[in-house]
């Protein structure tokens, strides 16, 4: 699959997807692994996704992009939609986009931090 069949007519969830790739493109070198739920950004293992959660909450109304942050810590800013931790020492964040103002700096030192510890 790929990022056009992943995003199909969601136009603004595509849009933010190329922002958030631009970002990483300006952190380093970063694969890119689209499956059925998500695309993921890995160099060794991954360390951010992204997903469309209209997928699943089908009739709600929802961000059209959400970014999975995986860092070593917790962070504590309150932008986080959900923090999850799925084993020990590793978190998962989760970050409603709703527009490109929502990719600002803090956004780009989250993906360095994780970009950093993904080898």
């Amino acid at each position: 699959m790929t990022p056009d069949e992943f995003f199909g007519d969601q136009a603004l969830s595509k849009a933010l997807f190329a922002a958030i790739c631009r970002e990483v493109d300006a952190i380093g070198e970063a694969s890119l692994r689209v499956t059925k739920s998500q695309i993921a950004f890995a160099r060794r293992r991954a360390f951010a996704a992204v997903w469309m959660p209209g997928q699943y909450l089908k009739g709600r109304p929802t961000a059209p992009l959400v970014l999975t942050v995986f860092l070593p810590y917790r962070d504590e800013s309150p932008r986080w939609k959900e923090i999850v931790e799925p084993a020990p020492g590793r978190f998962t964040h989760h970050l409603e986009l709703y527009d490109a103002a929502g990719i600002d700096q803090a956004v780009r030192r989250w993906l360095q931090q994780a970009w950093d510890v993904a080898l």
